[in-house]
């Protein structure tokens, strides 16, 4: 084999239709890839998950809401650029062409969200990747002023909200998975205020929420937000069994074994499942997904390599992680929301459904970047877990006019879920979901 041969091929496994772009048409999008036009990659409105070459030089990039993953092969032709959304689908395309015996899932890598990442494919030895960064917020700018961060941070989630039901069929029925959490309340009220507004009808919207053998705290406070803000006619209660929370089956649909993933995968795959069962024909949900990190409300205490100064202090540590130029960053998932992002979209497309959050956007998550987190929490684990309720809830009451119930933040897995049940449900060791999952992918070739 020539060592400096350019690339022979890309193996693109994203279907074209898969991409949801509000502003621009694909072709554009990848020009402005192949022209290093950051400003305008930013700009781009909607999901993507593009590919685009010029000779040897190879660009990628993707919107932070789903997963897009590269391999490099090597054939006697040249090298052989696969990229696609899964890891297994990598697999079974090697396998495909005979190339099975270069395949490890570690071997895999994820493109970073918030990066255009450049691939120069000579031969042997490949440079690694270049990654540009399109999205870079400025931080701890906005002051001080709870009441302006909330209705900044709000009016954003709305403005996106209106971008994406401008491209949608108005009569297509909308689903919010609904805790009566924080970030799915704000999106239950946002729609149900944009549906109004806009002229159409809100009985197009519908709030479902998990309840496993008829219990969780989830029920029970989805059922008071929804009394509490005269929205009661939208909720609807999944209602499955234990038996059907399959923690196994959740660690071959994301392709992950980490165990808090893997169990709100499970409890997910049983919401979506149940909503399928119900309305075979429902395609578009609308999450919170992405409003956690965003407002940095994770329990520090439960993950010994943070410290509240490396949360408030590093760039969208919890949406991007440690970055792609550290020693912590991982090759295989990327980082931060990286992993959450599969979880999501995996699950969906799983289960047919198409599914959006504005809290992934740019837009929110610049200004929830701006917010001064340090200056505001002064070290205090307390001071920071309740800013988010309070952005969001005074947020919603300056642009939408609405008090918004303010609940304690429990995981989906254990909202839905009665009190100790899901360490009863779910192997409490990674190491068991590791070994699963290392056995899949050897089996898929």
């Amino acid at each position: 084999m020539n060592r400096h041969a350019p690339v022979s091929r890309v193996i693109n496994l994203i279907a074209g239709e898969s991409q949801r772009l509000w502003t621009v048409d694909a072709a554009d999008a990848r020009q402005w890839l192949l022209e290093g036009d950051t400003d305008r990659v930013l700009g781009i409105g909607g999901s993507f998950a593009l590919v685009a070459q010029d000779g040897e030089r190879v660009v990628l990039a993707r919107s932070l809401d789903r997963p897009m993953r590269y391999f490099l092969a090597k054939s006697v032709d040249g090298p052989a650029l696969i990229v696609a959304e899964r890891i297994d689908e990598i697999a079974r395309e090697l396998a495909r062409r005979g190339w099975a015996d270069q395949f490890h899932p570690s071997y895999t890598r994820m493109v970073p969200a918030h990066h255009v990442t450049t691939l120069r494919l000579i031969g042997c030895p490949d440079p690694n990747p270049v990654h540009r960064r399109f999205f870079d917020p400025s931080r701890a700018t906005s002051g001080t002023d709870l009441d302006l961060v909330g209705r900044r941070y709000v009016e954003a989630v709305y403005s996106e909200l209106r971008q994406w039901l401008a491209v949608q069929d108005p009569r297509a029925p909308i689903g919010v998975p609904f805790s009566g959490g924080i970030d799915s309340g704000a999106i239950l009220l946002s729609l149900h205020a944009l549906l109004l507004n806009e002229g159409h009808s809100p009985a197009r919207l519908k709030a479902f929420t998990l309840s496993v053998d008829g219990g969780g705290d989830d029920a029970r406070q989805a059922r008071e937000f929804l009394r509490r803000t005269d929205l009661e006619m939208l909720g609807e209660s999944i209602d499955v069994s234990s038996s059907v929370l399959d923690p196994l089956r959740a660690v071959a649909v994301i392709e992950d074994y980490k165990r808090r993933d893997v169990e709100c995968a499970a409890v997910n795959l049983a919401l979506l499942g149940g909503i399928r069962e119900r309305y075979p024909d429902w395609r578009l949900l609308v999450d919170g997904d992405g409003g956690d990190e965003n407002l940095k409300d994770y329990p520090i205490e439960e993950n010994s390599e943070l410290t509240i100064r490396s949360v408030v202090n590093n760039r969208m540590l919890y949406q991007e992680g440690w970055g792609v130029e550290s020693i912590k960053h991982s090759l295989t998932y990327s980082g931060g929301y990286s992993r959450g992002c599969v979880r999501s979209h995996a699950c969906a497309r799983e289960c047919g459904f198409e599914t959006y959050s504005p809290f992934t956007r740019p837009s929110v998550i610049a200004v929830a970047e701006g917010v001064p987190f340090a200056a505001l929490t002064d070290g205090s684990h307390d001071r920071l877990y309740a800013l988010k309720g309070e952005i969001v809830s005074r947020g919603v009451r300056s642009v939408l006019g609405l008090e918004m119930p303010v609940f304690p933040k429990r995981r989906f897995q254990d909202g839905a879920l009665s009190t100790g049940q899901a360490a009863k449900l779910f192997p409490q060791s990674e190491a068991r979901y590791r070994s699963h999952f290392e056995t899949l992918h050897t089996a898929v070739v």
